[in-house]
């Protein structure tokens, strides 16, 4: 038996956003459901993005996280992606749309056994496609462990693994972490 499936216009995707009380990511016209998080995660989630936000304040810098979408354009219209990213930063004075961004300079994703898959390769490879992007930084909940992407002056990206007794250098905003600054209250680490 086959389903056809749907697919969805711009539009339509942000009026479903509007009303829906789960979250859905937008891959070219078709919608991914999130899946929630654990507490492990929120609280990584937090304590990143509190650091970020204390240190940002007052600048021309804006911390979101969870809810704020970061939107790919691809040269195809009809391609277009939407991804919620677990934190993200912009210090673009372009980026005004409501409940999108275009110019994200820093991005960051907590892996989860549900997203590590995707965050590692689908989105590795299309947050790369993002000119502003300066950084993309992956934290494990599970060990002590950070991996972040960074792109170079000649424009290539670089991997950096780091663990319990590196620290984080945010180079897009001017920030360094330690690990324990991010693991805060995280008791099974």
């Amino acid at each position: 038996m086959s389903l056809p499936l749907t697919y969805l216009s711009i539009e339509e995707y942000f009026q479903l956003e509007q009303s829906s009380e789960v979250r859905h990511e937008y891959l070219g016209g078709q919608i991914f459901a999130m899946s929630g998080g654990s507490k492990e995660h929120n609280t990584i989630t937090l304590n990143i993005a509190s650091r970020l936000r204390s240190h940002l304040r007052g600048g021309s810098c804006s911390v979101f996280m969870a809810d704020m979408k970061v939107r790919i354009e691809l040269a195809d219209q009809n391609n277009n992606i939407f991804y919620y990213p677990d934190v993200v930063v912009t210090c673009n004075r372009q980026d005004q749309d409501r409940y999108f961004l275009n110019y994200p300079c820093l991005i960051i994703e907590v892996l989860s056994p549900s997203t590590e898959v995707t965050d590692r390769r689908e989105k590795l490879v299309n947050y790369q496609k993002l000119e502003s992007l300066r950084e993309y930084v992956l934290v494990s909940q599970d060990d002590m462990k950070v991996e972040v992407y960074r792109k170079n002056a000649q424009g290539n990206w670089l991997l950096e693994i780091l663990g319990k007794d590196n620290e984080l250098s945010l180079d897009s905003v001017g920030l360094s972490l330690t690990m324990a600054d991010i693991y805060e209250d995280i008791l099974s680490i």
